[in-house]
């Protein structure tokens, strides 16, 4: 059975990008959202085994969003996803208690390889 993979990102070319690089793989994309509160709102029903969460969104910010989402589930797996490469960024990023971060643009070997690391430890 595919691990589901929930991304979360303003630009719809990034969810399509996500799904042409998880085509043959263990993975696949069971929800996209455009924001952080739809993020939010959905991850209960989605349920998935993976976030990728942009950071830069109208509203609720990836950050606040992953916060958000890792305080009512401790279990969860978020990557997040951005082009913003500052370290205060990034540290913010594990304290709030995400499992990598990655810069786009995201190739398949890289994508591939943070989400098997994510999954560690089930």
């Amino acid at each position: 059975m595919k691990k589901r993979v929930m991304v979360v990102d303003d630009s719809r070319v990034q969810e399509y990008q996500i799904c042409k690089l998880l085509e043959g793989s263990d993975f696949e994309v069971a929800a996209y959202c455009e924001n952080g509160e739809e993020a939010i709102a959905r991850y209960e029903e989605v349920q998935p085994d993976i976030v990728t969460m942009d950071i830069i969104m109208d509203g609720i910010d990836g950050l606040e969003a992953a916060q958000v989402i890792a305080e009512a589930h401790p279990d969860a797996r978020i990557i997040m996803v951005s082009s913003l490469a500052y370290e205060d960024t990034i540290n913010e990023a594990e304290t709030i208690g995400a499992k990598l971060f990655l810069y786009k643009p995201i190739d398949r070997d890289t994508l591939l390889k943070a989400l098997e690391q994510a999954m560690q430890g089930e």
